[in-house]
């Protein structure tokens, strides 16, 4: 009998949280099973996800960014199919791939015009690992500072400039020479990079946990700075760039040219992991600078052609269907929707974003009875009152979406890039009930409130 990943399906079907029960996070099976997320899909396509019952589920994640041209894209799986189909020599090493050659060419197309190099790797925590080695070689110096609340990864050169404590405590020490600093406060950034032993900045255009963007000035400003003494000027678009913001980069939409752009999740369409960063010419031929430093940073799957073709076909995606440009007119949308309705609605504070990277935030109502009920949940667990708005839009409106970060009351939207008015419609429609059902205190919606608040309080125990 032949191998058969179908009829694997098949047989096993019903048993995937036993499987990670068993062998794999079963704490992850917990959660998934305490908030009601515990469905089996069947089907994938686009922006949709399909359980056994055939039930059609919008879905807002899109894997953390990485199908933003949507699941299981025809057009990417018709280059995988062939590249496979091609015997195409793979990975030799010694030696130089073509299509590595064709992506880095496509993607520097895009990329502001000081970055003319390219470095392939297999992660967006793999780009920034990068992204220290070469500031540093390049600079001469060891000090990286990053933002409070960013997020850049959780291998250990990342996790040393992740902003959320929750992801560093009991994994240090951390790497040494690793400094934050508040997001959005150019005082604070030229008091750190005044001491003139900076080797890189490294920062998100928008930060990913609870969507923060700067303001206008910010970031012209630190491309100043950072010039000013001798810093490297690094965006981390791991999750911004590729369309997500309505500009190919996020960076386009204050006009700066960064010195290296890291970049991973959308690029390969979802199939395949891939990363990379783009460079200046200085900072490759400094850190590659003779023949016996050719191999002194790398990785073995790096520029795998299965990689690369995927990478390809996603770009070409991007380009046929004006994605990007689908982006940004959904999202102002959306965002524009929400924020005329926050009015009617004491628990919204706003929405915000740029494309479709949106938050939806939440506040203190000032009604003594919302005060209290706010309080409660507050008190239980900070940033709980998220977890009555994802969970109802998940069960009663079958809308897939996510809290935007630890102890912060902040909804975050991140769905594919190919969403349609439909789908428009679909996400501000289940919004506006939800959110109008968590002002009914009596409602069901705060049974389900104080069964979170319940669970919290006993899992402090």
């Amino acid at each position: 009998m032949s191998f058969s990943i179908s009829d694997l399906f098949s047989q096993h079907f019903d048993s995937k949280f036993d499987l990670h029960e068993q062998y794999l996070n079963n704490q992850m099976v917990r959660v998934l099973r305490t908030i009601g997320y515990d469905r089996n899909y069947k089907r994938a396509l686009g922006q949709y996800l399909y359980d056994q019952e055939g039930n059609e589920y919008l879905d807002l994640l899109s894997g953390f960014g990485v199908f933003a041209v949507g699941r299981n894209h025809p057009t990417v799986i018709s280059a995988l199919q062939e590249t496979l189909t091609l015997e195409l020599p793979n990975l030799v090493q010694m030696d130089v791939s073509l299509l590595s050659g064709l992506l880095a060419k496509e993607i520097l197309a895009t990329t502001p015009d000081n970055l003319d190099k390219m470095f392939f790797c297999n992660s967006g925590t793999e780009a920034v690992e990068a992204a220290i080695k070469f500031a540093r070689y390049t600079t001469k110096r060891t000090k990286i500072l990053y933002c409070e609340h960013g997020y850049h990864g959780l291998t250990m050169g990342s996790l040393a400039l992740n902003g959320e404590e929750i992801f560093r405590e009991g994994f240090g020490p951390m790497l040494p020479d690793c400094a934050a600093i508040p997001f959005n406060d150019l005082v604070a950034l030229e008091q750190a990079l005044s001491s003139k032993d900076v080797a890189a900045f490294i920062v998100e255009p928008i930060q990913g946990k609870g969507v923060n963007v700067p303001d206008d000035n910010y970031f012209p400003e630190v491309e100043r700075l950072c010039k000013k003494y001798g810093t490297l000027f690094v965006a981390d678009e791991v999750q911004t760039g590729i369309g997500r913001t309505g500009k190919f980069w996020a960076v386009e939409h204050w006009q700066v040219k960064p010195d290296m752009i890291l970049m991973a999740k959308a690029l390969s369409g979802g199939f395949v992991p891939v990363g990379g960063v783009a460079m200046t010419s200085k900072i490759m031929d400094t850190v590659f600078n003779r023949m016996d430093r050719a191999v002194v940073h790398g990785s073995t799957f790096s520029k795998n052609n299965m990689a690369m073709a995927a990478g390809l076909a996603t770009l070409e995606v991007l380009r046929t269907e004006n994605l990007i440009q689908n982006a940004a007119k959904v999202g102002e949308d959306i965002i524009g929707t929400i924020n005329a309705s926050a009015g009617q609605y004491e628990f919204l504070k706003e929405a915000r974003g740029k494309g479709l990277m949106i938050a939806i935030e939440f506040q203190s109502p000032k009604s003594l009875s919302l005060k209290a009920a706010w309080a409660m949940l507050e008190a239980a667990n900070k940033g709980l009152f998220c977890q009555m708005i994802t969970i109802p839009l998940f069960k009663e409106h079958r809308v897939l979406s996510q809290v935007a970060g630890h102890g912060m009351n902040v909804v975050k939207l991140l769905p594919p890039l190919n969403l349609t008015p439909k789908d428009r419609d679909w996400v501000i429609g289940a919004l506006d009930k939800t959110i109008a059902d968590t002002h009914q205190v009596t409602g069901s919606i705060w049974t389900l409130g104080k069964n979170l608040a319940g669970h919290a309080l006993k899992n402090r125990k």
